[in-house]
């Protein structure tokens, strides 16, 4: 029998929303590994400057094994914003979480835990969570309060206690994800997210790779000098350069009794570091490591033998070989893992993402943290493994953004998209590189300030990039092919005028379809 052609679609509909397009034996356990302010830079599989001194293999081997996407993106490029973003689908004005600070994110909207385990799917959520309220969603929980601490963590626990765990964070979260796995209902798919605090600031190693990058020259990048001359106002005022912002004992690991009496420049807000919370073993090995190291900077120091450019050189490299450290522990977590799989039998029905909740300037344009529109910190790293769907070896050019990531799970587990989720599922593209699903991206920053970054709005392309700046009515606009570094705004010049009128209206248009609030223009201190 033939269906009336206005009755099919709707019927359709009704039966996707009531029956499963794969049943339980069929439907892929999902491993989902995350990490906080992996720069794609730090990556080796991306084939930046850094991938001969600090080689990722086991992040690498889920990019020779399945894809690894050369232009995925955040939407909002904050740490709990992104997060949201991932487990609803929805652009940050629509899931409510904005901002880091604030009550939290709502969960009783859709989320993509709640559905997968409503459809049998055994969930479970370990690491760093950022999200203020309680998980929901998972059979299982177990998170670090905020932040969290590198060393000798608390976690909070599903009754609400919080235990302190002797040992490196990112291994404990690794420990704790395996014995998950070991008990949880074997029975049922499983959808495991083990999040990592690494390599977030403090960039602070696990202790056995102190020495990991010692005597290593890392190289600078091109713009650590940048003296962000054509582009906004904001720029030179934002408080994330590595010469004027870096924290001497937070960030570089100088104690204060070792700078007694030695007047450094630059800003201290933090305090104490990492390192008060250690043990005493634990704290023999730090200093033996470090103390040698700063006695004889601040010996050059107090010489007047470090010219400013000197001192950011110190900073930057002293800051890369902690950040490159922290790195390694989140790729051997990301090797046990995959050897756990392995070991398991359950590689072949597992798809594995790896990812990041944003990126990171690691130097580039003499910053480190994140929050610009800038391709650093847009930029977020995705390499998904999934045996019998994805050629292996492959690097898809899509456009693709963190808001596709729900989507692209629920396709995979053989149920329907709601409706109101913004992104788009990449299963085709996974299964044919070179399709893509968009043809531009919108972006949108709202936080109040904070290291003096404005909030932004724009909108970028496969070639070009435009983005506005509501406090100061500025905008930037750059062209990726030329500029890949975006160095030159060319939102004034004569040549560009096409291409400025286009992406100001694919701007607005995107905006319109994502129902964007109006600008709130909430201006940082000047």
């Amino acid at each position: 029998m033939r269906l009336i052609p206005s009755i099919r679609p709707a019927l359709l509909a009704f039966l996707a929303a009531i029956v499963p397009l794969a049943t339980a034996a069929d439907k892929p356990n999902i491993l989902f590994l995350f990490s906080d302010d992996h720069a794609l830079n730090a990556i080796s599989a991306y084939g930046s400057a850094l991938a001969k001194v600090a080689p990722t293999p086991h992040i690498d081997r889920l990019a020779d094994e399945g894809a690894i996407f050369e232009n995925s993106f955040c939407a909002n490029s904050i740490c709990g914003p992104s997060r949201a973003c991932i487990l609803t689908g929805k652009h940050s004005h629509k899931n409510g979480f904005m901002r880091n600070t604030g009550k939290g994110l709502d969960q009783s909207q859709w989320t993509l835990s709640k559905t997968l385990q409503k459809s049998g799917y055994a969930t479970a959520v370990i690491g760093k969570w950022h999200l203020h309220t309680k998980p929901r969603g998972f059979d299982y929980w177990e998170v670090l309060p905020g932040q969290g601490k590198y060393y000798n963590p608390d976690f909070i626990q599903m009754d609400g206690e919080k235990k302190q765990f002797t040992g490196y964070v990112t291994d404990i979260t690794t420990d704790k994800a395996i014995a998950w796995l070991d008990r949880r209902d074997k029975t049922k798919p499983f959808f495991l997210m083990c999040q990592h605090k690494a390599p977030h600031r403090t960039f602070s190693p696990a202790l056995r790779h102190l020495k990991a990058f010692e005597g290593v020259e890392i190289p600078e990048p091109a713009s650590l000098f940048d003296d962000y001359a054509s582009r906004s106002q904001w720029l030179p005022k934002n408080e994330m350069e590595i010469d004027r912002h870096f924290n001497w004992a937070y960030d570089l690991k100088l104690r204060e009794d070792e700078r007694a009496g030695i007047k450094l420049p630059g800003l201290d807000l933090y305090g104490a570091p990492e390192y008060d919370r250690m043990n005493a073993a634990q704290r023999k090995q730090w200093v033996a490591h470090f103390g040698p190291k700063n006695q004889a900077f601040l010996k050059d120091f107090k010489a007047g033998k470090l010219s400013n450019k000197d001192m950011v050189r110190w900073k930057f490299q002293r800051y890369m070989r902690n950040y490159l450290a922290t790195v390694k522990s989140v790729d051997e977590s990301v090797g046990r893992m995959l050897k756990y799989l392995d070991d398991q039998g359950l590689a072949e029905n597992t798809l594995v993402i790896y990812s990041s909740d944003q990126g990171f300037f690691l130097g580039e344009h003499g910053w480190y943290d994140k929050r610009w529109m800038f391709e650093e910190s847009f930029k977020m790293p995705f390499l998904i493994r999934w045996p019998g769907q994805i050629k292996p070896g492959s690097r898809p050019e899509a456009l693709i953004q963190n808001i596709d990531y729900a989507p692209t799970l629920l396709e995979a587990a053989g149920m329907p998209v709601p409706e109101e989720i913004q992104g788009k599922s990449i299963v085709p593209v996974l299964k044919d590189s070179t399709r893509s699903v968009r043809d531009s991206l919108y972006y949108a920053y709202y936080e109040l300030g904070e290291h003096n970054v404005p909030q932004h709005y724009g909108v970028r392309t496969r070639t070009h990039k435009l983005f506005y700046i509501p406090s100061t009515q500025e905008w930037q606009m750059f062209d990726l092919v030329k500029d890949p570094s975006e160095m030159v705004n060319v939102y004034g010049h004569p040549e560009y005028a096409l291409m400025k009128k286009e992406l100001t209206a694919e701007y607005k248009r995107l905006r319109k379809e994502f129902d964007a609030p109006s600008y709130e223009e909430h201006a940082p201190k000047q």
